[in-house]
């Protein structure tokens, strides 16, 4: 899925490193180590530690690496990209980009610090598949390689609203309300914010096309239910796009109108 940022760059993508092999430098015999191979991986972020006080990450924190020299990713609300250089373990960030949807206070003070730590030059070490980026001052970036969730069985909470290619952020206070769970009878049921739903889900290549839905009718405050409404436009479409990126599902109506959710791993 592709989101519109607020200042036009290419597909967001994070920590370009490639593997290179080892050079003799003159024939003093020494050598220059190989670039860290963390191409090819989405890398969760775990923690961020600033002047010795580690601040854990929001669940949908990521990094994601390519051979291009860009990095993409998401800071725990924001999608930000940047071009990066790598020479043996030094890590180079240039200045990025980030999308602007209002975040939860809490939230935005993370991101704040990750986009501050996750800057200028980092050396990366990589041991049993956790990645630490430091900064010149001692500063540390914690992240661990992410597994992809499945489709199927998966939690899948809702984290922002989707119109063709921008994504908005959910209304205020109905943060990690809203989820949805197929399971492998090929239901479909979780929570639209306010109500409880249930549908039924029928896979196929890359669509799923849902029945009809099924609700409880309790009366939530404004901020649930508006969410929930634009939720119902969607769930209701009958047959919708989906596709998975590692721990990240997005739901697409045939009117370009959609959802984009992370995997719960709770």
């Amino acid at each position: 899925m592709r989101y519109q940022l607020s200042i036009p760059v290419t597909a967001v993508a994070l920590l370009a490193l490639s593997a290179c092999g080892t050079e003799s430098q003159g024939g003093s015999g020494n050598s220059v180590a190989p670039d860290v191979p963390l191409t090819g991986v989405r890398w969760s972020v775990d923690s961020v530690s600033v002047d010795g006080k580690k601040t854990a990450a929001p669940t949908d924190a990521y990094v994601e690496i390519t051979d291009k020299g860009r990095a993409m990713g998401n800071y725990g609300c924001n999608h930000f990209g940047a071009d990066i250089t790598i020479k043996g373990d030094t890590v180079t960030v240039g200045p990025g980009e980030m999308t602007e949807m209002a975040c939860d206070k809490k939230v935005q003070g993370f991101e704040d610090t990750l986009r501050a730590a996750f800057s200028g030059k980092l050396k990366a070490k990589l041991t049993d598949g956790r990645l630490t980026l430091t900064t010149e001052k001692g500063d540390a970036i914690a992240m661990t390689a992410e597994q992809p969730a499945p489709l199927i069985g998966t939690r899948w909470t809702v984290d922002s609203l989707v119109s063709g290619e921008t994504a908005t952020s959910l209304p205020a206070g109905t943060e990690g309300k809203a989820h949805l769970t197929i399971a492998e009878d090929g239901t479909v049921g979780g929570s639209l914010g306010c109500n409880r739903f249930s549908s039924t889900a029928k896979v196929s290549g890359d669509s799923i096309t849902l029945g009809r839905l099924a609700s409880t009718r309790k009366l939530c405050p404004g901020p649930e239910m508006d969410l929930e409404r634009e939720l119902v436009k969607v769930l209701s479409e009958g047959t919708v796009k989906y596709e998975v990126k590692h721990r990240t599902l997005t739901l697409t109506a045939s009117n370009g109108k959609g959802l984009a959710a992370f995997a719960d791993m709770r």
